[in-house]
């Protein structure tokens, strides 16, 4: 069957030969393929490296001669509510055929592998375009590959360069070569090792527990910039692990006390409370499965209580919602979509 258009999602962390077979296969059975680039704003970290501008160079650069048949979209991630993520797809879908020009007669197909697990899961969501389903490419993963380029182990740069495309290895090597950003996330994936290495004797994986706050008051919402790995130089709520001893409440609590100095009584941060919720995706922290409990703290008037870093916190600032909304790039793990479970803006 012959399409108008394929749609192709991926994160693409980096763009590798299995990326390559399947865009190469959409070509050949469409005239165009839009391809989105899954989580888009994202700080950089071992899991995601590379922003989504780089990653469509990538995309690009591989696709040669053909990239002028590439309309290549950034997509956000909507950990927590997928209903909204599938309307962003069909939102950039739409909004790239009205904009190419597209009548109401064409043929939009999906791409991608249809597999066991939530990798695959997505294709489901969107019946509305018939599947092309692409068989399995014997290669490294994205996954590995992150492994590889961070591990500094000999041979690794060449398993690197083995599965990916000859353009796309060039930008990893200048990356790799050059980059502060490199620097920065090689020590972050060392520490991450050393992190995990620590429980593996274990009899099976732990599940931490923490627990986070989000205090808002007057408008804006209190941030910590973190200290140390992992997410060193990233804003978070203040928050931490819960102790043996405590309740997750107290534990939230005791961390905002703890990183802010925040000067507000234990029973006025208990009367204040407006919500809270689990949030339990389960990539959502590289060091391991975490669960964390976020409490939302609301205070809607007055002047903004005198805060002081400490602890795990570098600095800590009352940062205007309307700021804080722009800073996803900024936020450590998931923290900018708790924020924005709690105070909207999705």
């Amino acid at each position: 069957m012959r399409y108008d258009y394929l749609v192709l999602i991926g994160r693409f962390q980096p763009f590798h030969n299995g990326h390559l077979t399947v865009l190469r296969h959409a070509l050949r059975l469409a005239d165009k393929v839009i391809v989105l680039v899954g989580s888009a704003g994202q700080p950089r970290t071992t899991r995601n490296p590379f922003n989504a501008g780089e990653r469509a160079v990538m995309i690009r650069a591989a696709a040669g001669d053909e990239a002028g048949r590439l309309i290549v979209q950034p997509l956000r991630d909507r950990l927590y509510n997928e209903t909204v993520w599938v309307a962003d797809v069909q939102r950039l879908v739409a909004e790239t055929l009205e904009a190419d020009g597209a009548g109401p007669e064409t043929k939009v197909g999906l791409i991608g592998r249809d597999k066991d697990g939530a990798t695959g899961a997505y294709l489901a969501a969107f019946p509305q375009w018939p599947l092309v389903d692409v068989q399995h490419t014997d290669v490294l993963s994205a996954t590995e590959l992150r492994a590889w380029l961070f591990s500094g182990e000999a041979g690794a740069l060449r398993l690197v360069e083995a599965n990916t495309p000859p353009a796309v290895f060039e930008m990893l090597e200048a990356f790799r070569a050059g980059s502060p950003a490199y620097a920065q996330l090689a020590r972050e994936d060392a520490f991450m090792r050393a992190y995990r290495q620590s429980w593996a004797a274990a009899p099976y994986a732990p599940t931490f527990v923490t627990a986070d706050a989000v205090l808002v008051h007057s408008g804006h919402v209190l941030l910590v910039r973190r200290r140390a790995e992992p997410g060193k130089g990233l804003w978070a709520l203040p928050g931490g692990f819960v102790n043996q001893d405590e309740t997750v409440q107290a534990a939230a609590m005791r961390e905002l006390q703890e990183e802010t100095r925040v000067k507000l009584p234990p029973a006025v941060l208990r009367g204040s409370i407006k919500a809270r919720q689990v949030f339990d995706y389960p990539g959502r922290s590289l060091r391991g499965r975490t669960i964390t409990h976020a409490f939302h703290f609301d205070f809607p008037t007055g002047d903004l209580p005198k805060v002081r870093a400490a602890d795990d916190a570098d600095r800590v600032r009352w940062v205007p919602l309307s700021e804080a909304m722009l800073m996803e790039e900024q936020f450590f793990e998931d923290h900018f979509h708790i924020l924005e479970h709690f105070v909207g803006g999705a």
